[in-house]
């Protein structure tokens, strides 16, 4: 789990994902959509991949990708990253993380 807080607090935004997962690529697309350049870990395709993710389901996260960090805290899945988006948090969050300036 501690590489996982590690990876996580390493910068502004950072996505634990599988390269076969469309919702995966779909939270990345918003990211970018809004000009953020986030760090995405590919579990599927990394060395401890696997044991990242036993960690993101030790963190609480079910499923355990796409799993959001901002600013070193976890966010969660698709669905709270939506939920963000559309009550309008999601971009001041990203701004006091230091992953957006505009």
């Amino acid at each position: 789990m501690e590489m996982v807080r590690r990876l996580a607090s390493e910068r502004p935004v950072v996505i634990f994902s599988k390269s076969s997962c469309c919702i995966c690529h779909a939270i990345m697309t918003l990211f970018c959509g809004f000009g953020v350049n986030p760090t995405v870990n590919e579990i599927d395709e990394i060395p401890r991949g696997r044991e990242m993710e036993h960690a993101l389901l030790r963190l609480g996260c079910s499923p355990t990708v796409p799993a959001v960090f901002i600013g070193g805290e976890l966010v969660g899945g698709s669905n709270q990253v939506m939920s963000l988006h559309l009550n309008q948090s999601l971009i001041p969050m990203l701004k006091r993380a230091g992953a957006l300036w505009l």
